[in-house]
C-alpha cells in the first residue's frame, strides 16, 4: 500500500513533498492532517530550518529497536557544524512543530556548548547586553558571596 504524501509548504512558498508517516513526528502537522489537511503552510517555518527539520524527521522516521546507536550517531553529528543562530532557528521552528526530541537535542547541544563558558561567552552567544551599573554589580556580588567564593578574578557580572 502507497503511503499518503503531504505537501510542507515553507514560509517562503517552497514547497516539499513528504511521506504522511514521517512528517507526523510533529505535533503541528498531526494535528493538521487529522483535519483534513494534504497542503500544509508552515508560516513560521522558513525553507532552509524546514530542509534541515526534514531530514531529521526522516532519519528519524526509520528509527528501529535495532538502529538506535545509528540514530544517537547521526544525532551527534547533525548539529556538529550548526552555527549558534542555526539552532536558535531551529529551535524556534521546532517548538511551532512540536518535535519534542528535536527540541531536546537542540536545548542538550547548547547547554553542552556553553557549558564552562564564561559569563561574558555567554552573554555574547545569546545577544545579552550587561545592564549593570557598577554599584548594583556589587549589591549582587554582596548578596550572592557564595557564588563567588574562590573567585580570583570574577567576571561573572562583568
Amino acid at each position: 500500500m502507497a503511503s499518503k504524501k503531504l505537501i510542507l509548504k515553507s514560509s517562503d512558498g517552497d514547497e516539499f513533498e513528504i511521506e504522511e508517516s514521517i512528517a507526523v513526528q510533529s505535533g503541528t502537522i498531526k494535528n493538521m492532517v487529522e483535519d483534513d489537511y494534504t497542503l500544509i503552510p508552515l508560516p513560521n517555518v522558513n525553507t532552509q530550518t524546514l530542509i534541515i527539520i526534514i531530514e531529521y524527521m526522516k532519519k528519524h522516521g526509520e528509527k528501529t529497536d535495532s538502529n538506535e546507536e545509528e540514530i544517537k550517531e547521526f544525532d551527534k553529528e547533525f548539529l556538529k557544524d550548526k552555527s549558534y543562530n542555526n539552532m536558535f532557528e531551529l529551535i524556534v521552528a521546532a517548538n511551532y512543530l512540536h518535535i519534542s526530541d528535536l527540541m531536546n537535542l537542540l536545548c542538550q547541544t547548547i547547554a553542552d556548548r556553553i557549558k564552562n563558558k564564561s559569563v561574558i561567552a555567554v552573554r555574547q552567544i545569546f545577544g545579552i547586553v550587561n545592564d549593570y551599573t557598577p554599584g548594583g554589580k556589587e549589591k549582587v556580588r554582596e548578596e550572592h558571596k557564595w557564588a563567588h567564593e574562590g573567585d580570583e578574578i570574577d567576571e561573572s557580572l562583568d
